[in-house]
């Protein structure tokens, strides 16, 4: 692994060799993050405080992406030592508040214009969502939600960041199954079935009409669970719309109820979206998921993966 860093001025330094360093990739919220540590000699000829980016390399592939958070110079008897930290790229819209304007049709184009681009971020290829009429930003939103409200709520895609620091706005893509099966090096293997924050019942009510529209979780409810949202739409809805939220609160909710915890003895054993197939004879939640969340690290016990799973049509 090699590690690099840059200035405000775009001047880039390599650093030292790692003795430690940990990768975390998310399907978005919370964004991606990274720490690492390296020996460190003062007179290096750059200022850990002018740090501002950070991008990594394994064996030639650029694996991070993001911005500088913290820096910190240590100096004990085994000598001086400097750890980074800091987060991927969505930090810069999560960071940053965006200014609260009405469009009457909002583009894809309008979007990146006034809430992406002005902060240096590239839009990976293949983005297409469609138009929106009279679009708000409330005042006080941070330039993600902005995002993730077009994309998400009318485009029906989950915007993330790649390891090379760009948006994405498409969904998830067709991707080689990884096999966890028994010749891989398993270190932990976890299962969590979580019904706390699960809905059940959702009613979705016109402002104007008063008409409400209810979705259940029938799966949930035969399971004993009773959990209910009431959602009151900020403006006209037709029936179409009122569902789609309703369903979209109960899918989004009900993806934690089930979560696999893996970690296996290597580096970079699968990236967010990545589907992965867990097939072990001494374990009994064997079948597909879908990667949301995954850590790799090096440390005293070599290198290692952590993935989280879920079932592969989850909704974010």
């Amino acid at each position: 692994m090699r590690g690099y860093v840059t200035d405000a001025k775009g001047e880039t330094w390599i650093l030292p060799v790692l003795t430690a360093w940990q990768m975390e990739y998310t399907s978005g919220v919370p964004c991606d993050s990274f720490w690492l540590r390296c020996p460190w000699e003062a007179g290096s000829g750059t200022d850990p405080a002018r740090w501002v980016g950070f991008t990594a390399q394994w064996q030639g592939e650029r694996v991070f992406t993001g911005v500088v958070d913290e820096c910190q110079v240590t100096q004990s008897e085994s000598g001086s030592a400097l750890e980074v930290s800091g987060r991927g790229m969505a930090a810069l819209l999560l960071d940053n508040e965006a200014l609260g304007q009405d469009y009457g049709t909002a583009t894809q184009a309008d979007i990146l214009r006034d809430h992406v681009t002005p902060y240096g971020i590239q839009v990976a290829p293949g983005a297409n969502l469609p138009a929106v009429s009279r679009f708000s930003v409330a005042t006080g939103s941070s330039e993600w939600s902005v995002v993730y409200d077009f994309a998400r709520y009318y485009g029906g895609v989950t915007p993330r960041f790649d390891r090379l620091g760009r948006l994405v706005l498409t969904g998830w893509p067709d991707t080689q199954e990884r096999l966890v099966g028994d010749g891989v090096a398993v270190t932990r293997l976890c299962c969590r079935d979580k019904r706390y924050g699960v809905l059940s019942q959702v009613l979705v009510r016109d402002r104007f009409s008063g008409a409400v529209q209810k979705v259940e979780n029938k799966t949930f409810l035969a399971d004993g669970g009773r959990a209910r949202r009431v959602l009151t739409m900020p403006g006209r809805s037709n029936y179409k719309a009122m569902r789609y939220s309703g369903q979209f609160q109960l899918d989004r909710s009900a993806a934690e109820l089930e979560r696999l915890e893996v970690t296996v003895a290597q580096p970079f054993g699968a990236w967010p979206g990545d589907l992965v197939r867990i097939q072990r004879s001494n374990w009994d939640r064997c079948g597909l998921y879908r990667a949301v969340r995954t850590v790799a690290g090096m440390d005293s016990r070599g290198y290692w993966t952590r993935l989280e799973l879920a079932p592969p049509d989850l909704v974010l």
